[in-house]
């Protein structure tokens, strides 16, 4: 066996390379230390937020349709009093949202946005505390730029300050505008960021107060497809330009919204603005179509006409409860979608002839909205496995939610006759077991349709 020599190692430092170990060791021990405090300071993923407002679709009345700037708080307060004694409030209408033109021109000399001295002379606090007596919420109208739409003091700049304003005021929910930008050199933000200002102090406010925020509904017009960004902002956000009484106002925005029907869900709508039912020359059949169309689309419903002087077969829509019933649904929160355009080919863009086959899922059972944009009665048809919420092999028992009536069985498909010019069905269906034995053909959809031998059913 060799014997194994063993010889003395010697470690020499030089200053240079004290230097650098040192160097060494402090860089080691101070990335520890700041990944140690990435990880402890990181923010815990909320499972639920006790503070979240805002899960289904806002119902109440809004300003703006009726009165535009013509408004003072004898018309609030009356208007709040009708709601309640039409019964209004009892079928889910519980908001009163105050629109343009409720303050000075100018804010007062300690910054702050002024209510009208001679329109609002009681101020808004005494204002709210009365409709909210009356068991209603309250809304209030700002901006994102310099000034509102009517040029009175916007919120840019003095989102915070604002924001604390209104809840002193007693608002709960806050309607945010898009006119009066300010420069880009100024802004230095996008649509995105704009809003985010204010976002981010009714964030703010919630936590620095321990009280739920304020609903906020962006108004910006569908600029910048908020569809894609805005439920990290508010509640609800406007998809096109302002509506006005007309059939072909209803039949525009309904086209739009066929494209991203997909975006509403709880706590984020899609707004498809203000209703027109009782205002302008808009027929019984066409004010039904309207309101089924913004219900079961999940949008926002706000009454926007007359009350004081409101038809019986205004009511008779407004206060359709089995409609309402999908709009406010507790269960599935995401809105009817088009599931064949009828007499356009499918995804085609028409402003005049929208999307007339519709389905969607509720608590309930599958709901159908048919849409007859035609200038005249027709038949509508379809067959149930159209709809992907319906299954194969089952019949369903029809339910109609404007007669209130049930309309028997549905096997493979369901005709509404003589649906009227610009009218609307809309149905829902529950499943009803199996569907009679030896119903034929073997399949109702005909695409690769085969036997468990091979045989294939050729369309």
């Amino acid at each position: 066996m060799e014997k194994i020599m063993t010889y003395p190692v010697v470690i020499v430092f030089t200053p240079f390379a004290i230097i650098m170990t040192v160097g060494f060791i402090v860089c080691a021990a101070l990335l520890g230390a700041w990944a140690r405090s990435v990880t402890v300071s990181r923010p815990p993923l909320l499972v639920s937020n006790p503070q979240r407002v805002g899960k289904l679709p806002v119902m109440g009345y809004n300003t703006w349709n009726a009165y535009y700037c013509n408004i003072n708080e004898t018309v609030v307060l009356e208007t709040a009093q009708n709601m309640k004694a039409l019964g209004l409030l009892d079928v889910g209408y519980n908001y009163v949202n105050i629109d343009d033109c409720y303050s000075e021109k100018n804010r007062s000399s300690s910054g702050d946005i002024v209510a009208n001295k001679v329109t609002f002379p009681s101020g808004m606090k005494a204002l709210t505390d009365k409709i909210h007596a009356l068991e209603f919420k309250a809304g209030i109208y700002s901006d994102s730029g310099w000034f509102t739409c009517q040029l009175y003091p916007g919120s840019y700049l003095n989102e915070d300050r604002d924001i604390k304003l209104f809840q002193d005021w007693g608002f709960d929910l806050l309607k945010y505008d898009n006119c009066a930008v300010p420069f880009d050199e100024i802004i230095k933000e996008g649509m995105v960021g704009k809003f985010t200002r204010m976002a981010n102090a009714i964030k703010k406010l919630s936590e620095e107060s321990g009280k739920p925020p304020l609903v906020f509904s962006l108004c910006q017009w569908g600029r910048n497809e908020p569809w894609n960004w805005a439920r990290t902002l508010g509640q609800s956000w406007r998809t096109t330009n302002d509506t006005y009484p007309e059939w072909s106002a209803i039949t525009s925005i309904l086209n739009q919204n066929s494209f991203y029907s997909w975006a509403s869900d709880f706590y984020g709508h899609n707004d498809l603005d203000m209703l027109e039912v009782g205002n302008g020359n808009i027929t019984f059949d066409e004010a039904k179509s309207h309101f089924t169309a913004w219900a079961l689309m999940k949008s926002p419903l706000l009454i926007g006409t007359h009350l004081s002087s409101i038809t019986q077969d205004t009511l008779t829509v407004l206060k359709n409860t089995e409609i309402i019933a999908i709009n406010q649904d507790p269960v599935y929160g995401t809105s009817i979608s088009p599931f064949r355009w009828g007499i356009n080919p499918d995804w085609t863009y028409n402003a005049t002839h929208p999307a007339q086959y519709w389905s969607g899922q509720s608590e309930n059972g599958t709901v159908f909205m048919l849409l007859n944009t035609l200038d005249e009665p027709a038949d509508m048809f379809f067959r149930l496995v159209e709809s992907p919420w319906t299954r194969a092999g089952r019949q369903y028992s029809v339910r109609d939610l404007w007669t209130h009536t049930e309309n028997g069985t549905a096997v493979r498909n369901f005709t509404a006759k003589s649906v009227p010019a610009h009218g609307v069905v809309a149905l829902l269906l529950k499943d009803a077991g199996d569907e009679p034995a030896g119903t034929l053909p073997p399949c109702s959809t005909l695409e690769w349709c085969m036997g468990e031998d091979g045989t294939l059913i050729n369309p």
